[in-house]
Parts: C-alpha cells; sequence; structure tokens
C-alpha cells in the first residue's frame, strides 16, 4: 500500500489558489519532517517547501515564497500545500515526501507519493 497519498490537483487559471493534501500511513509521522517536492517537463524535481515534525520550521524555495505555505495536522496525519497566485511557471506534478532535519537543512527520505498533476493554463 502506498505510505504517502497527495490528492488536490488540477487544471486552473494563473492567479486562482489551490491546496494539496498528503495523507501518511507512517506511524512514526509526528516525528517525521515532511515536504513538497514537485518536477516539471524537462526540469529535475525540485525542493518546494519542508517542514519540521514539530513544526516550528517551514522552509521555501525562492519561486515560491511569499505565495505558498505547508502545514501539518497531526491529528489526521496529513501534511498540506497551500498555493495563492498560482502561475504559469507552478505547472508541474507534485511530491510528497518524508524526510528529515539533518545538518541544518532537508533531507529528502526514500518514501514519496505518487505525486498530483497542477496545471496552470490561460
Amino acid at each position: 500500500q502506498a505510505q504517502l497519498v497527495e490528492s488536490g490537483g488540477g487544471l486552473v487559471q494563473p492567479g486562482v489558489s489551490l491546496t494539496l493534501s498528503c495523507v501518511s500511513s507512517a506511524s512514526t509521522f509526528n516525528s517525521d519532517a515532511m515536504s513538497w517536492f514537485r518536477q516539471a517537463p524537462g526540469k529535475e524535481r525540485e525542493l518546494v517547501a519542508s517542514l519540521t515534525a514539530t513544526d516550528t520550521r517551514a522552509d521555501y524555495a525562492d519561486s515560491v515564497k511569499g505565495r505558498f505555505t505547508i502545514s501539518r495536522d497531526n491529528a489526521k496525519k496529513t501534511v498540506y500545500l497551500r498555493m495563492n497566485s498560482l502561475k504559469l511557471e507552478d505547472t508541474a506534478v507534485y511530491y510528497c515526501n518524508r524526510g528529515a532535519y539533518i545538518g541544518g537543512g532537508y533531507r529528502p527520505g526514500r518514501v514519496w507519493g505518487q505525486g498530483t498533476q497542477v496545471t496552470v493554463s490561460s
């Protein structure tokens, strides 16, 4: 069974807001740092946002800072990515990842979701 399942993607117009969800089946969720990556056609997978297990630190890629917000609900074992003011450049497959903060930065783990497609088009 899938350990991480993303949902919430879709086809939207520029300027629209969208919220992605990732549900974890891991018993360790409350102690897992979580993150969102994305991969656009012809580009490498990139870290978009990450969040510590204690919900005390969040980091964002410069391209999304001020527009995207990562959050978590431990009771629901879910991590969210709220995306505001979506741009054409945000079009990508978005992936959830379970990892850890090591050496002051987020390090991705081996567990990934299947991805959810976000397409921003006019």
